[in-house]
């Protein structure tokens, strides 16, 4: 099938170019960029059922009912107290903000204490939280502040959101070092491999390509519901360059060795094709199947991750198995100038010979490498996970960050990134306001626990608040200046409209922001005083009659991403060996050989946790691996190692077909996809070093170090280990039942009985 597949692509190689050329323009202005549609929020990506996203929509009377995101609006003056005149103008700022498309809400918080500085929460509407729109709306929110100049009056906007949009500048600008420095190195590694000026680039076209065509396909997709991160960007880029290299590597090495036995230069592409075509085209397959298993993850971000990297991935295919032979069939023998290439030149080399020495000892290399590997994987003793640093700590230069100096300086601790308590009731809380000063008393006895516990009585007295919400109207309806017919003084005016972050306007719905004594707001310490947290409030809500209640915040919401991720991994961990397993099973047309291809690949898998665990948490000083890692990880080091196992057990058992000994079919084998395999490995691994190297040195840059060096790590492990010493040596331990039940192997134990 594949010789008549790869005889049309050489026919038609000029329209298969033209086509692929067509193709970026129309697809690029037809559908939306990536970037434009990725949701940078973690708690997004949350199941409906998590305690976290419960607890949001418990806090919508706060938040606003179609609020996603919010972001802090702070004032402040640098002469004394804030005046009438710049309460007017903070006031008539806050309105302009209102009516921004995207602000779903503002609501004044009031002055601080001191009477110097003032805060408003800014409700984000739902798609306006995406990395594009999110930059767009915190821009105009920006400039429509810059158009109230006052002199001693400045203005920030902070905040999660505002925080976020800062920090993902420096993330843009990291991706765009990730996909050039990715393209040098890879150009640069293949030239040395090629020793060819013209084939690293020839490799590379598809790929490239690729990557155009493919981002804005998968931006349609989330039109049909499809949700994509951040870090869909980044993996696609690691992904297409680093298995689209591997794809042009696997079929220009044939090509050459096809050369090398005399061949034509389009016969040498169709013979290539014909043999790799079906190796690259179950690789893809392996790694796209294990992918779109996902879909059964309750974790958005990798049910959406999923199934963009697989449409990626199936593009990379295509391009592979087409655009590549199409353009090899065109230049030829030009391919790998200078260099020559001659007809009987050696194809043995160096991992022939290594394979060579490794089958002559296989019990010893098998046994020296599982000492190795299972020395490595102990590592995972002490095994910890930490949320994916979504607190966003812009830098201080930034609007943000001083923003956020602001409010440190002029409010409570508890301003600042709290852990929200949330009580519901169903009724006003007004109508028995000692509940309100029994629960918050309760809370704040938690000292083990809780530093700081802030409420609507640690602003005023339950009979200062009985009495004011007797005379005057809801404190969220309050204006900001205090109007003259209410005669009470400054302090109390704003003190009671204070009190609107903590009681709702129908008084059903109560907040408290508390303070952990388990860690700094996004530490894993703080994360994983969760479920503490959660029963203390369960226990104060009982106590007070309350009909629900909610914890919301960064550490919850960390807590309950790093729990449902991992779940994910533990359930479908199982599902992508077993599918995995088949197409093995289908390709060698063996049972034998997919399971020892399964466990080699799950030994170096675990081998390569344990050294993340080693490196990173044990002598490292991290608090866990980065939630995420495992998951990545598996995906890379499990899945796309499967793909050098086709490679080489497809060209094993196609020697074996030719009637050869086993050893000498393993020799050859490893002989002619030696280079490739490692030069494979080499690429995909220093892709992701390259993605590591250009994290940056915050928190989030040192998760980003951890998943970039962990994964190159277990590549390199897989690539230079596992394929090239203990395959081979449990090939040969095997001998022919490697192709049980297969008619390779009726015929080798017929050939035994005569």
């Amino acid at each position: 099938m594949f010789e008549k597949f790869a005889r049309l692509v050489v026919k038609f190689r000029w329209i298969i170019i033209i086509l692929w050329i067509v193709a970026i323009p129309i697809v690029v202005k037809s559908f939306p960029s990536l970037a434009s549609v990725s949701e940078s929020n973690n708690i997004q990506f949350l199941p409906s059922s998590s305690p976290t996203t419960k607890a949001a929509v418990l806090a919508r009377p706060f938040t606003g009912k179609s609020s996603a995101e919010q972001a802090v609006f702070v004032a402040s003056t640098s002469s004394g107290q804030l005046t009438q005149q710049e309460n007017e103008s903070i006031t008539a700022l806050e309105q302009k903000i209102g009516n921004i498309k995207g602000v779903s809400l503002i609501r004044d918080q009031g002055t601080s204490k001191d009477g110097e500085a003032r805060e408003a929460v800014i409700g984000i509407s739902p798609g306006s939280s995406f990395s594009n729109a999110a930059t767009d709306l915190v821009d105009n929110i920006r400039a429509q502040i810059k158009t109230t100049n006052i002199p001693g009056l400045n203005f920030h906007l902070t905040g999660e959101f505002a925080q976020q949009v800062d920090q993902n500048s420096k993330s843009n600008s990291s991706r765009n070092n990730t996909q050039l420095f990715s393209i040098i190195f890879i150009i640069v590694l293949l030239l040395f491999v090629y020793k060819s000026l013209l084939a690293p680039f020839i490799t590379l076209i598809p790929a490239a390509i690729t990557l155009v065509i493919a981002q804005p396909i998968i931006a349609e997709t989330t039109k049909a519901g499809l949700q994509v991160s951040p870090i869909t960007q980044i993996l696609l880029i690691v992904l297409i360059l680093g298995a689209g290299t591997d794809y042009g590597i696997f079929l220009v090495f044939r090509v050459k060795e096809e050369l090398k036995l005399g061949r034509e230069p389009k016969e040498a592409v169709i013979k290539a094709l014909s043999k790799v075509g079906v190796s690259i085209t179950f690789s893809a397959l392996t790694v796209a199947a294990a992918l779109l298993s996902l879909v059964l993850a309750s974790f958005g971000i990798y049910k959406g991750l999923g199934p963009a990297l697989a449409i990626g991935l199936g593009i990379m295919l295509l391009s592979s198995l087409t655009l590549l032979p199409a353009l090899l069939a065109v230049f030829g023998r030009l391919v790998f100038w200078p260099s020559k290439v001659k007809s009987g030149g050696k194809i043995i080399g160096f991992w022939g010979a290594l394979a060579d020495r490794v089958i002559r000892k296989p019990y010893l290399t098998l046994l020296v490498g599982i000492i190795i590997f299972g020395s490595l994987a102990a590592g995972i003793i002490g095994y910890r996970t930490t949320g994916f640093a979504s607190t966003a700590t812009a830098p201080t230069t930034t609007d943000s960050g001083q923003g956020a100096a602001v409010i440190t300086k002029h409010f409570a601790a508890a301003n600042i990134n709290p852990e929200n308590l949330i009580l519901k009731f169903n009724k006003p809380i007004w109508d028995n306001l000692s509940t309100l000063k029994t629960a918050q008393d309760e809370l704040s006895q938690k000292t083990n626990v809780f530093k700081s516990v802030l409420g609507a009585n640690s602003v005023l007295s339950t009979e200062e608040l009985s009495e004011l919400h007797s005379k005057l109207p809801p404190a969220a309806d309050l204006p900001p200046i205090q109007p003259t017919n209410i005669n009470i003084s400054p302090a109390l005016y704003q003190a009671y409209r204070s009190t609107a972050q903590f009681i709702s306007k129908d008084g059903m719905t109560v907040q408290y922001y508390a303070v952990l004594k388990a860690g700094e707001v996004g530490s894993t310490g703080a994360m994983q005083a969760t479920p503490q947290v959660r029963d203390i409030l369960q226990s104060v809500a009982n106590n007070v009659n309350a009909t629900d209640n909610g914890v919301e915040g960064i550490d919850p919401s960390a807590y309950d991403i790093n729990h449902v991720a991992t779940s994910d991994l533990v359930h479908i961990i199982p599902i992508v060996l077993l599918i995995i397993g088949i197409l093995l099973a289908i390709l060698l047309r063996s049972l034998i050989a997919p399971l020892y291809l399964i466990a080699t690949v799950a030994l170096s898998y675990f081998a390569s946790l344990g050294f993340a665990m080693i490196i990173f948490v044990h002598y490292g000083g991290d608090e866990g691996l980065n939630f995420i890692l495992p998951f990545l990880m598996f995906i890379f080091c499990m899945a796309l190692g499967e793909d050098y196992n086709i490679l080489v057990m497809s060209r094993i058992r196609e020697e074996a077909h030719g009637k050869v000994k086993l050893k000498e079919a393993v020799t050859k084998a490893i002989g002619v996809t030696g280079t490739t395999v490692t030069s494979a490995g080499l690429i995909l691994a220093g892709t992701f070093t390259v993605l590591a190297l250009a994290g940056g040195n915050d928190s989030a840059g040192d998760q980003i170090k951890q998943i970039g060096f962990g994964i190159a790590f277990g590549i390199l492990l897989d690539t230079l280990f596992v394929r090239t010493l203990l395959v081979p040596s449990i090939v040969v331990i095997l001998g022919d039942w490697n192709w049980w039940p297969s008619k390779l192997w009726r015929d080798a134990r017929i050939k035994k009985s005569k």
